[in-house]
């Protein structure tokens, strides 16, 4: 959201907008200059240089949000106290709310407008960033009284004069053509002068001045001749590439050479080597800095090292009895497995009610035929106490029959 916020104010204020931060940040690093930032804060807290675009916003650039930040709030300080007010400077593990808090209240007071909240300077970077650096850098400038000045452009020169110029321009490319060709040796014998001849020309063409005739030429027209003519009237002078002298020349040459070089270079070489011994200071004491720093982190953590030491020894040790305890897990889950198959087996017979309808219709048979043998039963028994009445009827009928006749012979 933030990005499409973004994105739809720099539509509203036109494509350009994108690109007016860099060189809003390349006018704040002039105006640094002109201050001597390099001196007065960079050498002073050991910091390195600030690039074209240090403070600008950019996905194509990298960042460094704390590094920027402290870098904001240093220079802040110091244009603030340039401007002439007291401000304590602030430190690296200072409050960011508080800090920014300050400086906004600074800025406030010198008559310059805020309208934006303070946490878009806790990044370190941005347009706002670029802003509050600068309106602070012109402050400080207003107080030393500089101000830059419209640029002075040098008057151009007219044509004829240009015109003129190329001229001598091309003779001259032409002259020193011709010099570095090498000719034939034909072409030199007939482009060589004869001295001699000319002198003796010269000789019997002298005429007093009394007697000479007033020249009828015009002075312009004559030294453009000249001009014209000048790169023709040369005179080649054959030189022997085996003579020692030009070597000794060559060499006397070279040397000088060597040796402005050799002195450039030098000169340069001393630079970089105090760059470098600068730039290693820095690192150095900025590496002291962050061991002292960050000691008690360090012992923290070799405390938590050896923590975790302890804690691998221990792991060790109760990681010998692992496997055994696993593979008995295991053999527990197998049985356990069969358990509640066995289990599911019987809930499903159980849930079963075939069985019971089973049952239930035997029980339903055995009662018919418990019936039937009750039955049967009563029938056998009735007819056994029929069979013993009878049998004790017949005994009974036996008994008086028996009995009669011995009755009646004891009575006889």
């Amino acid at each position: 959201m933030a990005d499409e916020g973004r994105r739809g104010e720099e539509e509203d204020r036109g494509p350009g907008a994108a690109y007016q931060a860099f060189t809003g940040m390349e006018v704040l690093l002039e105006k640094l200059k002109e201050l001597n930032y390099e001196q007065e804060v960079l050498e002073r807290h050991h910091m390195k240089h600030l690039s074209r675009h240090y403070f600008v916003s950019s996905p194509f650039l990298e960042s460094n949000p704390g590094e920027q930040f402290y870098m904001f709030t240093i220079l802040a300080a110091w244009l603030i106290s340039a401007a002439g007010r007291t401000f304590t400077e602030p430190q690296e593990y200072d409050e960011p709310n508080a800090t920014v808090s300050n400086i906004l209240a600074e800025l406030r007071a010198s008559g310059v407008k805020v309208d934006f909240p303070p946490s878009r300077l806790k990044s370190g970077s941005g347009e706002h960033v670029c802003f509050v650096l600068d309106q602070l850098a012109e402050a400080a400038l207003r107080r030393r009284r500089f101000s830059f000045r419209r640029p002075t452009y040098p008057t151009e020169t007219t044509e004829e004069e240009s015109v003129m110029e190329d001229d001598a321009e091309l003779t001259l490319s032409r002259v020193e053509e011709e010099l570095i060709e090498e000719p034939d040796d034909e072409d030199e014998e007939e482009n060589l002068i004869d001295l001699e001849a000319l002198k003796v020309r010269t000789s019997q063409a002298v005429v007093s001045p009394a007697d000479a005739p007033p020249p009828a030429i015009d002075a312009a027209e004559w030294s453009l001749e000249v001009e014209r003519v000048l790169p023709q009237l040369k005179v080649t002078v054959r030189t022997d590439t085996k003579d020692w002298r030009i070597h000794m020349d060559q060499m006397h040459q070279h040397e000088d050479g060597i040796k402005s070089s050799l002195h450039e270079a030098k000169n340069y070489l001393d630079k970089l080597q105090e760059n470098i011994r600068k730039s290693l200071e820095k690192v150095s004491s900025r590496e002291k800095y962050i061991n002292h720093q960050l000691e008690h982190l360090i012992q923290e953590y070799r405390s938590a090292h050896a923590k975790q030491s302890q804690a691998k020894e221990r792991y060790q040790e109760a990681s010998g009895g692992v496997a055994d305890r696993t593979r008995v897990l295991a053999e527990v889950s197998e049985e356990l497995e069969k358990l509640k198959q066995e289990m599911e087996e019987k809930g499903s017979s159980m849930s079963d009610g075939a069985p019971v309808v089973k049952i239930k219709q035997s029980l339903t048979k055995l009662k018919q035929e418990i019936a039937q043998m009750d039955v049967r039963m009563g029938v056998i028994q009735h007819t056994l106490l029929q069979a013993k009445l009878k049998e004790k009827s017949n005994m009974t009928r036996d008994m008086h029959a028996s009995s009669t006749p011995e009755f009646s012979s004891a009575l006889l």
